[in-house]
């Protein structure tokens, strides 16, 4: 188990040497570019700062340098836009860029090449661009707005110089001659506009001395006569002042003594005024206070007696609504009842719901027979005594025969019964054989 152990120490400590042996660290001032299988679709990788694992066979790395470079240029005879020569001696700063589309531009095309074959390789690029921006301007353009000069320089020049990898740094312009002169035309002019409008400028200002002292002169004599006014001025507004001052104070004096004697007959009305709004509140904490007191104690207890009498009501109405739908529940369910029953009743006669009401008929002529000889057997007949005096009539019948008839009729036969439910009796409780038979009293069962 040991010799395991140490065989597994062994092992990954070689692991860790052999990494440690491949990974290449990048320091600040180069960038490392790893070229060969480094990914999906790439074939190098660019790192400015920290570092990567370069996997031997597959993979190869080399180091760009970032230190700056100077590039010096003497451009001669460069037309501008007005088709004169200038020369420029100018320095450019460049460098290699480190924005990711810049080191991948420099990566590709820069990475085999020296220090000289780039600084020549950035020098016609310069200098081909630098006559194309000379070439858009005007001398006076050129020569005074040196600001805007040197920035179409750099637009036009780190642009090509992205393309293989670098970047402008610094633009510096030492001096611009032409081979004709112009430029010190120029200057020869503006320095003799320079020197006249300095002896305007000193004549003005002489013009302008002489104009000030006369006007300080003048100010000053008016000013001390102004001041002498204004003393003369002073001493007559003071005693006015003076005269004024004595006689608001005599009025002051007299307005305080009468605000004084307002003061003291206001304050006696504020004491009468305090008593009296004193023995009112007295008033009413003996006697409207104790009333409104019982008054609301009245009203409260009215008010517990109408909640009470509400709730009492409200809890009847409730007890009677529950009795209602208690009772309603009952019918319902005895409804409920007898439709099962009658649906079982049909279901046993097949459907026939003639025999159905037939036997339900039968169950209730007991109780029928019953009721109609309960209404009869409290009548007494002694006897009947028919006087016949044997004449028909128009209706060809005897008195007798007729009493007989009406005494038949009287009691309703069964079938009249289910006749009038709307009922059929069975056969085997008999038929009528003929209906006008009942008026003559012969009705017979079968």
């Amino acid at each position: 188990m040991a010799y395991m152990t140490l065989i597994f120490l062994g092992a990954l400590s070689l692991s860790v040497l052999i990494l440690i042996k491949l990974y290449q660290r990048c320091p600040s001032n180069k960038i490392l570019v790893v070229y060969g299988r480094v990914g999906f679709g790439k074939t190098i990788q660019c790192h400015h700062g920290g570092g990567r694992i370069v996997w031997p066979l597959i993979q190869g790395y080399a180091f760009l340098d970032l230190t700056p470079k100077t590039i010096h240029i003497s451009l001669k005879g460069a037309l501008s836009q007005q088709n004169i020569r200038v020369n420029i001696p100018s320095t450019f700063t460049v460098a290699l860029g480190i924005s990711p589309e810049i080191m991948q531009n420099a990566a590709v095309r820069l990475l085999d090449l020296d220090a000289r074959s780039i600084e020549m390789m950035a020098t016609e690029i310069i200098t081909g661009q630098l006559r194309l921006t000379i070439a858009s301007l005007r001398i006076e353009e050129i020569n005074q707005d040196r600001e805007r000069f040197l920035e179409a320089i750099k637009d036009n020049i780190e642009e090509e110089l992205h393309k293989i990898g670098l970047t402008l740094l610094n633009v510096n312009i030492t001096d611009i001659t032409d081979e004709s002169e112009y430029i010190d035309s120029i200057g020869k002019k503006a320095s003799s506009t320079a020197v006249n409008q300095a002896k305007v400028d000193v004549a003005e200002q002489e013009k302008q001395g002489e104009v000030g002292k006369a006007s300080q002169e003048r100010d000053c004599r008016i000013l001390v006569a102004s001041y002498n006014a204004d003393a003369v001025r002073g001493e007559n507004e003071s005693r006015a002042e003076i005269a004024t001052t004595d006689a608001l104070l005599a009025e002051k004096e007299a307005d305080a003594k009468r605000r004084s004697q307002v003061a003291m007959q206001q304050a006696e009305a504020e004491i009468q005024k305090a008593k009296t709004l004193s023995n009112t509140h007295r008033l009413e904490a003996e006697q409207i206070v104790p009333q409104q007191i019982e008054k609301r104690k009245i009203e409260i207890e009215a008010q517990a007696e109408a909640e009470r009498k509400i709730l009492i009501a409200k809890g009847e109405a409730e007890a009677i609504l529950l009795i209602k739908e208690a009772e309603a529940l009952g019918i319902q369910k005895i409804l409920d009842a007898k439709a099962q029953g009658y649906k079982l009743l049909i279901d046993a006669c097949n459907q026939d719901a003639q025999s159905a009401s037939t036997l339900l008929l039968m169950e209730k002529l007991e109780t029928m027979v019953s009721l109609q000889t309960e209404a009869l057997k409290n009548i007494k007949i002694d006897k009947i005594t028919v006087w016949d005096s044997g004449n028909q009539g128009e209706s060809q019948k005897s008195t007798t025969s007729n009493f007989l008839s009406q005494f038949v009729k009287s009691l309703p036969p069964l079938h009249d019964v289910a006749n009038m439910a709307g009922l059929k009796m069975p056969e085997y409780l008999g038929t009528v054989q003929n209906p006008k038979k009942i008026e003559k009293g012969e009705f017979q069962l079968q």
